[in-house]
């Protein structure tokens, strides 16, 4: 058997995040022979090379913690993932995992009832230039409308329309809460959404992030089991493999070789 290293990548939020948490639960799992959880704040490769450097495995499965793909999750983090000696296997976020439908619909559960007078709204980040946060987003959207019994599902965003704070005006039922489509808590989860929902008048619930759900870390248990199939039965390339294949250092960066 390989020696497989499986590698959860975040971004340091200075809060206390639920990587560990997963990675522990993995270890108990035994998804993988190693499981190490990498942070970086700014610059994936500058902050992570001594890290990645050490690494000593055959195989290595990277996962970018987070719901969809960002800027970050496309170009630098792949780019960082040179550093390893080992072969590479970069996985798709988990975003996209109905496991995650059924952590939101528990999440919204705890503040409004399961019912045709409830309304929920899932906030996401959004992004300016790039759709995957939409179409994560309203993937789970849809799922909800369709699989559970909440009155109304919609979507809205801090970078991009329906903005969340017009989405407290959107939502016709009684009962109403506000989903935060994170991974971890963050500033924006704690501070910036908040405050944009204006929670201090009242009538719109907001629940925790997804955090340290246990159908999360079914999501990235599978996640990586379907990228270890995939290498073991050498499936075609997939946008993952794209990009850790093509978003090499630059030698104008001053980190290129």
């Amino acid at each position: 058997m390989p020696h497989d290293t499986l590698l959860l990548i975040g971004r340091d939020t200075s809060r206390a995040t639920p990587y560990e948490t997963h990675a522990r639960r993995l270890r108990e799992r035994g998804v993988a022979t190693d499981v190490t959880v990498l942070t970086y704040d700014h610059e994936p490769r500058r902050e992570l090379r001594d890290e990645l450097v050490a690494i000593d495995a055959d195989r290595v499965f990277a996962l970018p913690m987070t719901v969809a793909h960002d800027h970050t999750t496309v170009t630098d983090v792949p780019a960082a993932l040179d550093e390893v000696d080992a072969e590479t296997h970069y996985c798709e976020p988990v975003g996209r995992s109905p496991l995650l439908t059924e952590a939101l619909r528990d999440r919204a559960a705890t503040a409004v009832p399961e019912a045709a007078d409830s309304s929920v709204a899932l906030v996401a980040f959004g992004s300016s230039g790039k759709p995957y946060q939409r179409q994560v987003t309203e993937y789970h959207a849809e799922r909800l409308r369709e699989r559970s019994a909440f009155g109304e599902v919609e979507p809205c965003y801090l970078l991009q329309n329906p903005a969340v704070e017009c989405v407290r005006y959107n939502l016709t039922h009684d009962h109403a809460v506000a989903v935060p489509l994170f991974l971890a808590p963050s500033d924006a989860t704690e501070a910036q959404i908040p405050a944009k929902l204006d929670l201090n008048r009242g009538g719109l619930a907001y629940t925790d992030t997804l955090d340290d759900h246990p159908l999360v870390t079914e999501a990235v248990a599978t996640a990586v089991e379907t990228a270890r199939t995939m290498a073991d039965t050498r499936t075609p390339r997939t946008f993952e493999a794209t990009l850790a294949a093509t978003n090499r250092p630059m030698a104008t960066d001053g980190e290129g070789d």
